[in-house]
């Protein structure tokens, strides 16, 4: 009997509707039902003990299922369907009684007519099996086949009886799965896949219903549309994880933003900045690559079913009805592109690269700021380390995680482009593997979008730190070649005025140019040229961090003013 894991819910949403009655809506690209368990798959099968599904709920009221629970919808989630599926474990081993049963749902059924196939062999059988890692996409194969079955209803290449055992047959499956897991007995190595394991397991219970499912289909436009409809699902959950990422930068912001720090290019001291118009400029390749991410779940929206093996198909399918029914834009207009093309896949990959990315920059920085020559930022030891040996090391192991797993990400990206790259027009086997990239690489963003807002949400700006040192480096040259420029200096004569009186402060030994009297700064003027008596004791208003930070007048400056807008901004957008 298949044991529920813990924290799995059986899925339910009030518009998802997957078995909605004839007429209505699947729910697909714009609706599809969210994912279910939240299993995550480990190649030798040990089970994450606390991670739940993400919440979403996907199935009507009119469902069998349940929604999900409060308790299941707790911070830090990551779903989309992670089943467990352990190798040579909870897949159910071919055994040659049943590799050559001709029972109804027994073997390959596509593979009837040939003598023997992968199925006589165990090691072909394991090899070009995917249930490894496609067994996730369980829901969206369900939603697709449901989708499929009514247009063939719709077009009377199926009876409404047949409809409906199809319906309550595939209803029946989701909810095994959804209790049973990568437990559930339907998975089979012989069947090599999610889509023939749901198919082999409906004819089991519904007989020649169950056999003309197929009807008008192959597995290279099933997959095609498993994947798109997945990858529109994994999109959505990835917005609530960046929402909850931005919240964190933002509450630090609130509380840390007005500190005056030193901003640096090539790792030397610039010029002076607030602490949250840094943490603004992170929110702002955030957003990009939250945009990028949201673009996915349009750019390659168009149906690929219908499409068939390649050619399409000569019996009368209606392409646009299946599309209806998941509202998943108009049909693809080229039958072999649309079983050959990766795009979204690809696609898919960058978009977690960007965000693999620009996280691995962010924890690279604050990696920085957290050693004890900076001081900058406190990390919570929740997020830090010890050592084995010695004592008292307080390691940034979560932020070097991060920076570390963006190599993965990328490697997934490159796999994909390698793996796409030399195939001819129209399927080949190679595609198989897409799927184990593209939810390797969403599996680990997840992990590092829920990490990094953790540690966001619990660090500490230590500006007593940040004070001591913040009259080094000269952070306010800048500021006083423009304000000569505002006594009618040219900016390349005060930019030399300015850097002469640098190297007289390195000179003489002293610390700030505010600590020069307003005789030597007109000195340097009249040696540049720019005559005599140019500047006046205003001059020293432009002097100092805290002094220049409020000087800044540009749109989206980095000072006290720019900061106060774009935060303004984003707590407007966040409801914070």
């Amino acid at each position: 009997m298949g044991r529920r894991r813990r924290g799995i819910p059986r899925a339910g949403a009030p518009d998802g509707n997957l078995l909605s009655p004839p007429g209505r809506n699947v729910g697909g690209f714009g609706d599809l039902p969210q994912p279910g368990p939240a299993f995550r798959r480990q190649v030798r099968g040990n089970v994450h003990p606390d991670r739940a599904d993400s919440g979403r709920e996907s199935w009507s009221a009119d469902s069998h299922l349940p929604p999900a629970s409060a308790a299941e919808r707790r911070f830090g989630n990551v779903g989309i369907c992670r089943l467990s599926i352990a190798r040579g474990r909870t897949i159910r081993a071919m055994s040659p009684t049943r590799a050559n049963d001709d029972s109804p749902g027994a073997g390959k059924p596509w593979e009837h007519a040939k003598a023997g196939g992968s199925g006589a062999d165990a090691l072909a059988a394991q090899f070009v099996q995917s249930l490894d890692f496609d067994t996730r996409l369980y829901r969206h194969d369900i939603a697709g086949s449901l989708a499929h079955a009514r247009m063939l209803a719709h077009v009377k290449l199926i009876t409404g009886d047949e409809l409906n055992q199809i319906e309550q047959g595939l209803a029946t499956i989701h909810s095994e799965i959804d209790d049973a897991g990568d437990d559930w007995p339907g998975w089979r190595i012989e069947l090599e896949d999610v889509h023939m394991c749901i198919e082999a397991a409906l004819i089991e219970k519904t007989g020649d219903a169950g056999r003309k499912l197929h009807t008008g289909r192959s597995r290279n436009d099933q997959v095609a549309l498993d994947l798109k409809l997945w990858i529109h699902d994994a999109a959505g959950q990835l917005q609530e994880k960046f929402d909850t990422l931005f919240h964190a930068f933002v509450e630090l912001a609130g509380r840390d933003g007005r500190i005056v720090m030193p901003s640096y290019t090539h790792l030397q001291r610039a010029q002076p900045i607030v602490v949250g118009s840094e943490l603004m400029a992170w929110l702002c390749a955030l957003d990009r690559a939250q945009r990028r991410v949201a673009a996915l779940r349009t750019v390659n929206q168009r149906n690929p079913l219908g499409s068939g093996a390649i050619a399409g198909s000569s019996l009368p399918l209606d392409r646009d009805h299946t599309s209806g029914q998941l509202d998943a834009g108009s049909p693809t207009p080229n039958s072999i592109d649309a079983t050959a093309s990766r795009d979204a896949a690809v696609d898919f990959a960058f978009a977690m690269s960007m965000i693999a990315m620009n996280l691995s920059r962010w924890a690279e920085q604050w990696i920085v700021y957290a050693t004890q020559e900076f001081g900058f930022v406190t990390l919570d030891d929740r997020y830090t380390t010890g050592s084995s040996m010695m004592p008292q090391k307080r390691n940034p192991d979560m932020l070097e995680l991060i920076r570390g797993r963006c190599g993965d990400v990328y490697g997934r990206l490159v796999a994909l482009l390698t793996l796409c790259k030399g195939l001819p027009i129209g399927y080949n086997r190679d595609l198989q593997e897409d799927k184990r990239h593209v939810f390797a690489a969403f599996d680990t963003v997840c992990d590092c979008m829920d990490m990094a807002a953790r540690i966001v949400a619990t660090a500490r700006f230590n500006e007593e730190r940040i004070a001591s040192r913040l009259d080094e480096g000269f952070l306010d040259a800048t500021s006083l070649a423009e304000h000569l420029v505002t006594r009618g200096v040219p900016f390349r004569t005060g930019h030399q005025i300015v850097g002469a009186l640098v190297k007289r402060c390195l000179d003489d030994g002293v610390k700030r140019l505010c600590d020069l009297p307003l005789e030597a700064l007109n000195d340097a003027c009249e040696a540049a040229g720019a005559g005599r008596d140019v500047l006046d004791r205003a001059v020293y208003d432009s002097l100092g961090p805290a002094n220049v930070v409020g000087r800044y007048t540009t749109t989206g400056n980095a000072g006290q003013t720019g900061f106060e807008t774009q935060l303004e901004a984003w707590q407007s957008r966040l409801g914070a």
